[in-house]
């Protein structure tokens, strides 16, 4: 059975690793670009056309504040990323802004940034997903009809490939990522050149059109507070920008040298990109409207529901290269697989988050275990899961899940940012370099701006979105942090009882005697290799007990008990309602009773299979009872085997496959250091 389930986990995520092999699964700069920078990098897809949604309530002549919008977004975008740059030379070892609260903040506020990523992360999956599918379905009908089928069957390839590793998967995104880049860059220099220099004029798709503004007119606080409403939508840009500080591990060495380079390259690509898309958007007449149907007119008069609102990106590749050209084609194709592959920012920043709570305690050990290519499996499967659940309850649809979206990356930007507030002031008390400490108070205001304009920016977030969905963001970090503060509860209390003593004389170390009880059925080999195995331990007392569920049995197994002459005595414990588990569980409670300070040693004979329906047939009885004696104190169980003749043939399936991991193996620890290192370590 087992092989059956360890080929088609070869096929599909390849051979296993050895630990030594980690270094080679580490990442170069180029390969690191698209794995953790998909995500800041896609949004420049949808960003842009959040910001016009929001303006276009106050009507076109709103729009004229998008560049003052988009330069609020870059100097946010600046800002972020000099302080993770930061972040990266101070806490190398990937917890980023988990280890930044939780070290100059306390424990409460590190939790709370590590709930905010967690549903940030869940969330980065399903948007991408469901707005990749929905660009795709544009083209595809069939994707839209069965969107929902379609994401999840998206989240299972995407969970395929990184379970194969880091490495390769990076290799995979690289290419689609980095033609989305290089078209993104070719339409706004080729936007560029034909208005400038050739003096073309471009008109978007919709530059004919008009919108019906629904609060026309706006002055004073209302259009302050449309502009930061607009402001918070743009700043879906900086989703992701946390994901580098987090993966600064799975870097090439110098670790946080090569993150802090890839951060700033990611930052430059991302507002560039950003800031020519909102520009050549107002130089084509690029119009966007909340809702289509009603608000956008053309001629004076609504589109109607019929009308498909294609995203700002599109419109603008249409009106510079042209509708249905070659580099047109090759732009939307990109496009709609690099929001795909930004779900992959996720698939990076949460199993290593993951496997750092895991270690701290606040999540399940085993998510810190390195599946068979050194990436952490359990947390990529349970990334994929969450994911996929959202996605199936919301449908698919990219409009209602974006609501939910940004306050966890806010949350943990805020926060982080006080935490390095705190770093610096604690390092300038005892720093007396004044060349250091001039940088240090430079750090320090670039990350107390930052705390600043984030924290302004997660309040906007927060009154604007509530209720249209921000509040299922909030409630998912309420249960992470709840979950997870129990958890560590859970494992202090298991540590507390399982310390051991410093006295040598503890009593529950050195128990007063030992009690050994042998059950017995029948008088046949595994009975008889139970018996002998029971005497080699030397206890103060030797017993053999059955149950007698059936007076004919009790009878035969007596008869035979005296005719061999088995020295250990038998003792038959009555069953009126022939249950074998109570009586016996009773009788054992009873000689803890009578001496609290001996310990009960039970030996249960057990068959060792080789098929998994003999499993059926056989040991139900050891396997119930010995479920029960779990939960009594000062009582031993030891299982003494007999090995069928049937699992002579499991033994060599076994044989086989000694170079395979089996499908359940467990691995814990970290990863041995790759040999080159280790050699560089010496050195």
């Amino acid at each position: 059975m087992s092989k059956l389930t360890d080929v088609p986990k070869r096929i599909l995520i390849g051979r296993a690793l050895r630990s030594d092999k980690l270094g080679e699964t580490l990442l170069p700069k180029r390969i690191a670009l698209p794995v953790f920078a998909s995500d800041p990098l896609s949004s420049v897809a949808y960003a842009p056309g959040e910001v016009l949604l929001v303006l276009s309530v106050a009507g076109v002549s709103a729009y004229h504040f998008s560049p003052w919008i988009a330069v609020a977004v870059v100097v946010l975008m600046f800002t972020v990323v000099a302080s993770y740059r930061q972040n990266v030379h101070a806490y190398p070892s990937g917890g980023g802004d988990y280890e930044v609260a939780t070290t100059n903040l306390g424990p409460k506020a590190g939790l709370t940034v590590a709930s905010a990523l967690l549903v940030d992360y869940v969330l980065t999956v399903a948007v991408s997903i469901a707005s990749g599918v929905e660009n795709l379905g544009s083209a595809i009908p069939f994707v839209v009809e069965h969107k929902t089928f379609c994401a999840i069957a998206m989240i299972v390839l995407l969970t395929l490939m990184n379970l194969r590793g880091v490495k390769e998967s990076g290799k995979l995104f690289a290419i689609p990522t980095y033609i989305f880049v290089l078209g993104v860059f070719a339409m706004i220099l080729w936007g560029a050149f034909r208005g400038l220099v050739l003096g073309d004029t471009m008109k978007a798709p919709t530059a004919d059109y008009t919108i019906h503004a629904e609060q026309g007119g706006l002055a004073g606080f209302a259009l302050v507070f449309l502009l930061l409403r607009a402001f918070s939508s743009g700043c879906a840009a900086l989703t992701g920008v946390e994901a580098i500080s987090n993966g600064v591990p799975a870097f090439r060495k110098p670790k946080s040298r090569n993150a802090a380079t890839t951060l700033a390259l990611m930052g430059g690509l991302a507002v560039t990109m950003f800031c020519g898309i909102i520009v050549l958007a107002m130089t084509t007449g690029v119009k966007m409207a909340e809702k289509p149907a009603t608000d956008l007119l053309h001629n004076g008069h609504p589109v109607g529901s019929g009308y498909t609102q294609n995203p700002v990106i599109s419109q603008v590749a249409a009106a510079v290269f042209g509708d249905g050209t070659l580099p047109f084609i090759i732009l939307a194709a990109a496009t709609a697989l690099v929001l795909f592959l930004a779900a992959n920012t996720a698939y990076n920043g949460f199993p290593l988050l993951g496997s750092i709570l895991a270690q701290d305690r606040y999540l399940p050990r085993q998510l810190h275990t390195r599946g068979d290519r050194l990436a952490f499996s359990n947390g990529i499967v349970l990334l994929a899961g969450a994911a996929a659940i959202l996605v199936y309850i919301y449908g698919a649809d990219s409009t209602r899940l974006i609501q939910l979206y940004i306050v966890g990356v806010f949350v943990s930007f805020t926060l982080s940012q006080i935490g390095m507030v705190r770093h610096w002031n604690r390092h300038l008390t005892t720093e007396k370099d004044q060349a250091k400490r001039r940088r240090m108070h430079r750090s320090r205001a670039i990350n107390a701006f930052g705390a600043t304009f984030t924290g302004l920016v997660l309040v906007v977030v927060l009154v604007t979105k509530f209720s249209h969905g921000a509040w299922v963001a909030l409630l998912g970090m309420v249960i992470f942090y709840v979950t997870m503060t129990a958890i560590r509860k859970h494992y202090d209390r298991v540590a507390d009882e399982i310390a051991a003593a410093d006295s040598p004389d503890d009593e529950i170390a050195r128990p007063s005697r030992v009690h050994s009880i042998v059950l017995v059925s029948k008088v046949h080999k595994p009975t008889l290799r139970a018996l002998n195995y029971a005497k080699l331990m030397r206890s103060d007392s030797l017993e053999a007990v059955s149950v007698d569920v059936d007076p004919a049995d009790t009878k035969a197994l007596r008869a035979e008990w005296e005719r061999r002459g088995i020295e250990v005595p038998l003792k038959v414990l009555a069953s009126p309602y022939r249950e074998i588990t109570r009586p016996f569980i009773e009788y054992v409670k009873s000689l803890r009773k009578e001496s609290p300070r001996d310990v009960v040693s039970v030996f249960i004979p057990e068959y060792v299979v080789g098929h998994w329906y003999e499993h059926l047939l056989h040991n139900q009885s050891a396997l119930r009872l010995k479920g029960r004696l779990l939960f009594t104190p000062g009582v031993m169980v030891t299982s003494v085997p007999w090995q069928l003749d049937s699992s002579e043939a499991a033994k060599v399936r076994a044989r086989k496959r000694a170079e395979w991991n089996a499908p359940g193996s467990v691995r814990r620890g970290p990863v041995a250091q790759p040999k080159k290192e280790k050699a560089a370590t010496k050195k």
